[in-house]
């Protein structure tokens, strides 16, 4: 896509005067790569604007994964030597990488993912001042934009992890209102806004924005108040990225007491009887010996009541040895 935007000027008489007129000639010749990023990144900024705090961990996501990619494309500018020596093809693989990785870190860490995107709104929100200030004033030296983007980023985090949902809601709005201002600059031919911001850091006078760059300009407030709006009313009227964590963790624990509280079935145990004894031979109590027994007591005038005592002593003592069968079951049976 060609677009040639131009500052004309007229030769009255004897001298050059300039002449600002803004002319733009749009080439309706998109290239098909470009212009497919360009769709998607419509669509997520449109999702972002008005339902951003609805999809909170997806955001958490691509918080981190574009401050990972980014970081690695400012190393890729600031060292030549790897820039020369790798490939186009691993450059892209070690972006992505890296911006995955650190895209899982903040969508497991919400910690981390509201810090970043405090970061990040500090930044949208300083530099579209900073650039629209440059149209008027210089900032010069480097260091006056560069102290008023960290001081707005810093503080941006601060508010953000003291109020959350508020701040991710203003995030949310505010890059997508960015990302759909920059791709309407990229459809319109002219993509000069990225290029302001470069001006600004590289100490170069800023190119004068046309009106047509100014209504492209108006489109990230406008677009951020009214995504702000939608979004604390209705989207995201009721919803919270922490009782969602709460009710997670309280399910789950929920879920552990119970198996912990539920009695555990117990098991019937057999009472297992004492093995029979095995009986051998002198075991058995010898008539004779009986006999004997049965002359000591009538010997001594001891009643049939003793005998009977010493018989029933017998098969108690067998009992309790664990024999079923009486010791006096072999003896002859005997009268007094």
């Amino acid at each position: 896509m060609a677009v040639t935007a131009l500052y004309g000027t007229e030769e009255p008489g004897a001298g050059l005067t300039e002449v600002d007129i803004c002319t733009v000639e749009i080439n309706m010749k998109y290239e098909v790569i470009p212009s497919i990023v360009c769709s998607v990144c419509l669509s997520f900024g449109l999702i972002y604007c008005f339902f951003g705090y609805r999809c909170f961990k997806m955001v958490m996501f691509f918080s981190g994964f574009m401050f990972g990619s980014a970081a690695v494309l400012f190393l890729y500018h600031k060292e030549p030597v790897l820039n020369e020596q790798l490939g186009t093809e691993t450059k892209a693989g070690i972006g992505l990488g890296v911006g995955v990785l650190c895209g899982l870190m903040t969508m497991l860490v919400s910690t981390l993912g509201l810090l970043l995107s405090g970061l990040q709104l500090g930044s949208l929100l300083s530099l579209s001042i900073l650039v629209v200030i440059g149209q008027f004033h210089s900032l010069t030296p480097v260091w006056v934009p560069l102290s008023v983007v960290l001081a707005a980023s810093i503080t941006a985090a601060v508010f953000t992890l003291q109020w959350q949902k508020l701040f991710s809601i203003v995030y949310t709005s505010v890059f997508g209102a960015t990302t759909v201002m920059l791709c309407m600059d990229y459809l319109v031919g002219t993509f000069v806004l990225p290029d302001q911001v470069y001006d600004m850091f590289c100490q170069v006078a800023p190119r004068p924005l046309c009106w047509f760059h100014w209504a492209i300009t108006g489109i990230c407030p406008v677009l951020s108040f009214v995504g702000v709006l939608v979004q604390w009313w209705f989207t995201a009227n009721g919803v919270s990225h922490t009782e969602a964590a709460h009710k997670k963790l309280k399910k789950h624990g929920k879920r552990h007491k119970y198996k912990e509280e539920r009695p555990r079935p117990q098991r019937h145990r057999r009472r297992r009887r004492p093995p029979p004894l095995k009986r051998y031979a002198g075991d058995v109590l010898a008539p004779s010996y009986l006999q004997s027994l049965q002359e000591r007591q009538m010997g001594t005038g001891s009643s049939c009541s003793s005998v009977s005592t010493i018989a029933h002593t017998l098969i108690d003592f067998d009992f309790e040895t664990g024999s079923m069968v009486p010791l006096t079951a072999a003896s002859p049976v005997f009268t007094v």
